[in-house]
C-alpha cells in the first residue's frame, strides 16, 4: 500500500484524475440509487423480506455474471467494455426513474430491473478494476487500489447525504434519475483515458469463454493465499454485510424514523470507511495486510452486534461508523492482496471473483436476514450471524501465516 504522499502522486497522473473523477460521480449516483430503491421497496411493501429481495436482485446476478465478466475482461477491450457496461447501468436507472415518476412501478417490475442493473454492474466491475495497472506506473498501483476504495467510500458519504433530503422533499425518482445522470458522465469521460494496448486487453482469445472462466476459478481456488482469503471474505460478507442492505426495516422498526435517518446511517458507514481507508493507505507497507483483512472482520462483527442490539439511534449511528471503518479495512486489504498476488493474465478473473463476493454474498445475507427478520425479528438473526462470523475469524487467524506468505511477497503471483 502507499503513504498519503503516494496517494497524491498517483492523482498527479492525468488518467488517474479522469478515472477517479468519473468513479466519484458514478458511485455517488449509485449510492443515491441504492437509498432510493431500498426506501421505495419499503414503501411499496412494508416488508423486510421484500427489501432484502430487492437488494438480492441487484447484487445476486454476480454469481453467474461475474466469473464470465472476468473472463471477458481478460480477453476483450477493457476500455470499451467499461464504457458499454456503464452506459447500460445509466439507461436502466433512467428507465426506473421514469416509471416511478409516472407511478407505473410495482415491486415485481422493480425486482426485474434491479436484476438488469446487477448484470451490467457485474461486467463493469472487473473491466474497470483491470484497467488500473494501465492508468498509473507500477510503483503507484497500490496507491491506485487504495484510491479506488477511498473514492467509493467518499461517494458512500456524499450519495446518502444528497439522497435523504431529496427523497424527503421530492420523492425517490429524482434520486434514481441522478444515478442515470452520473453514469452518463462516467460513460462519456471513459474514452478520454489514454491506456496502452497491452493494458486494455489481457490476452488474445485462444480457447472458449467458458474454459477461461473455469480456468480463473481454478487458479484462485488452488492459489495458497487467494483461495483461503477469498473464501474467508465470502463467508464474512454473507454473515455480516447483509445488514447494510436492509437498513429501512431497522430504521423504521428499531428506531422509529424515516428516510432522513436512513441517509444518516448510510453516510455514517461512508465516513467510517473513509477515515479507516486513509489510515490503511498511510501504512506504507504490504506486510501485515493479511492480518488486517482478518481482524477487520472481527471488528465488523462486534460493531454489527452493537448496531443490532440497540434502539438508541445515536449509538446506532456510532456503530454504523465503526461498521463502515472495519469493512473498509477488510475490503481494501483483500483487494490489495488480490492485485499483488494475481498473475497479470488472470487479474480480471480474480478481481471478478472479488466483485462476486462484494455483490452476491451481501445479497444472499440480505435475503436470509430479511426472511428471518419476518419470522424472528431483526435482532436475533443478526446476533447469530455475528457469532458465526467470529468462528470464521478464528479459522482465519489459524491460517494467517500461510496466507500471508503467499499473498504479501513482492510480485507474489508472478
Amino acid at each position: 500500500m502507499a503513504s498519503l504522499g503516494t496517494l497524491t502522486r498517483a492523482l498527479s497522473h492525468r488518467n488517474a484524475r479522469i478515472f477517479f473523477g468519473a468513479s466519484l460521480a458514478a458511485w455517488t449516483g449509485l449510492w443515491m440509487h441504492r437509498i432510493a430503491v431500498s426506501w421505495l421497496a419499503w414503501e411499496l411493501t412494508g416488508s423486510a423480506f421484500w427489501v432484502g429481495l430487492v437488494a438480492f436482485c441487484d447484487l445476486a446476478p454476480a454469481v453467474i455474471a461475474s466469473p464470465i465478466a472476468g473472463a471477458v475482461a481478460d480477453r476483450a477491450d477493457r476500455l470499451r467494455l467499461t464504457m458499454l457496461s456503464q452506459a447500460a447501468i445509466g439507461l436502466n436507472a433512467a428507465l426506473i426513474a421514469a416509471l416511478v415518476a409516472a407511478d407505473l412501478m410495482g415491486i415485481h417490475l422493480l425486482l426485474a430491473l434491479e436484476v438488469v442493473g446487477g448484470i451490467a454492474a457485474s461486467f463493469a466491475q472487473p473491466a474497470r478494476q483491470s484497467l488500473m495497472p494501465g492508468l498509473v506506473p507500477p510503483a503507484d498501483l497500490p496507491a491506485a487500489v487504495a484510491l479506488n476504495s477511498l473514492t467509493f467510500n467518499v461517494a458512500r458519504f456524499i450519495g446518502p447525504a444528497l439522497a435523504g433530503p431529496l427523497i424527503a422533499v421530492a420523492g425517490v425518482w429524482p434520486a434514481i434519475a441522478a444515478n442515470a445522470l452520473a453514469y452518463l458522465v462516467a460513460t462519456t469521460t471513459t474514452p478520454m483515458l489514454r491506456v496502452e494496448a497491452a493494458a486494455r486487453r489481457g490476452h488474445s482469445a485462444n480457447t472458449s469463454l467458458f474454459r477461461e472462466t473455469l480456468d480463473g476459478i481454478r487458479y484462485a481456488a488452488r492459489h495458497p493465499g487467494l483461495g483461503p482469503i477469498l473464501a474467508f471474505a465470502a463467508v464474512a460478507a454473507v454473515l455480516l454485510r447483509g445488514v447494510q442492505e436492509i437498513l429501512p426495516p431497522f430504521v423504521d422498526r428499531a428506531f422509529g424514523l424515516g428516510a432522513e435517518a436512513l441517509a444518516v446511517l448510510t453516510a455514517a458507514f461512508g465516513v467510517g470507511a473513509l477515515v479507516s481507508g486513509l489510515a490503511v493507505a498511510a501504512r506504507g507497507r504490504m506486510a501485515g495486510t493479511t492480518r488486517l483483512a482478518v481482524l477487520g472482520v472481527a471488528a465488523l462483527a462486534l460493531a454489527t452486534a452493537g448496531f443490532a442490539a440497540t434502539g438508541w439511534f445515536a449509538f446506532g449511528v456510532l456503530c454504523a461508523a465503526f461498521m463502515g471503518a472495519a469493512g473498509s479495512v477488510h475490503g481494501i486489504s483483500v483487494q490489495t492482496l488480490a492485485q499483488n498476488s494475481s498473475d497479470p493474465s488472470m487479474r480480471g478473473r480474480v478481481l471478478s471473483l472479488w466483485g462476486l463476493i462484494t455483490r452476491a454474498c451481501p445479497a444472499l445475507g440480505a435475503l436470509i436476514l430479511g426472511g428471518a427478520g419476518e419470522l424472528f425479528g431483526l435482532r436475533w438473526p443478526v446476533l447469530l450471524a455475528v457469532a458465526l462470523s467470529l468462528v470464521a475469524v478464528a479459522w482465519g487467524l489459524a491460517r494467517l501465516p500461510r496466507m500471508a506468505a503467499a499473498l504479501e511477497g513482492e510480485q507474489a503471483g508472478r
